[in-house]
């Protein structure tokens, strides 16, 4: 008997938020990862590399935690006090650690060119260059049925563009129609970017620093 292929599973916007999330905190700050569900939340809710902007509740991402621990996407770690999380997204999706980075990056940032793609994962990953990311998202474009469909979709050119736009297909489909929503590829307004995602990613690290000082000593953390 041939058994029928088992389709990518599809995700809330949510759960592919607090996946996304969860990939790109465990390459940034590592000595902060896996994360708990207080980092977690500052993640996904952050006013920088997001898009769309989001602002989820403890318990919307609880939910999603869930959800994706029954699709082996996160697993809770142990050895600490604490609940963290991480991701399992490379071994639960099936692909490679380059296309995996790809994929997170388009959940967390919207619909992306290639080259703008190679920009914006330089702090995950390396790509010698654009064709090497255009070679993992054909990839994933046409990735078989018995691998669980494409991940990707390549969209209509914008008015003007040079380049068209690559969407991930997690979340179900996508209207290939659709041209995206055009971005500044400014150099400035992109470093500044970088720059607040560090400061959130530190301030949260520190928050947790206290928390953990003020269990150890016994009192209550200040308001």
């Amino acid at each position: 008997m041939t058994l029928a292929p088992t389709p990518s599973p599809t995700l809330t916007p949510i759960e592919a938020r607090v996946l996304g999330t969860l990939m790109e905190k465990a390459r940034t700050v590592p000595d902060s990862y896996p994360l708990t569900l207080n980092t977690l939340l500052i993640g996904c809710n952050q006013k920088t590399t997001r898009d769309p902007l989001m602002e989820l509740s403890e318990a919307q991402i609880a939910t999603a935690l869930d959800n994706l621990k029954s699709l082996g996407l996160v697993r809770e770690s142990s050895g600490s006090r604490t609940t963290r999380y991480e991701h399992n997204f490379q071994r639960g999706i099936g692909v490679f650690e380059q296309s995996a980075v790809l994929l997170g990056l388009l959940m967390l940032r919207g619909p992306q060119t290639a080259g703008e793609l190679r920009l914006n994962t330089e702090r995950w990953y390396k790509f010698a260059d654009i064709s090497s990311v255009e070679g993992f998202l054909e990839e994933l474009q046409d990735r078989s049925a018995e691998k669980g469909g494409p991940l990707v979709v390549k969209m209509a050119r914008a008015p003007g563009a040079r380049e068209q736009r690559w969407a991930h297909l997690l979340c179900g489909p996508v209207d290939a129609t659709q041209t995206g929503v055009s971005r500044s590829n400014d150099g400035t307004s992109s470093n500044t970017s970088e720059r607040l995602e560090r400061l959130e990613a530190e301030v949260s690290q520190l928050r947790e620093t206290v928390q953990k000082l003020c269990a150890e000593l016994g009192i209550s953390l200040p308001e």
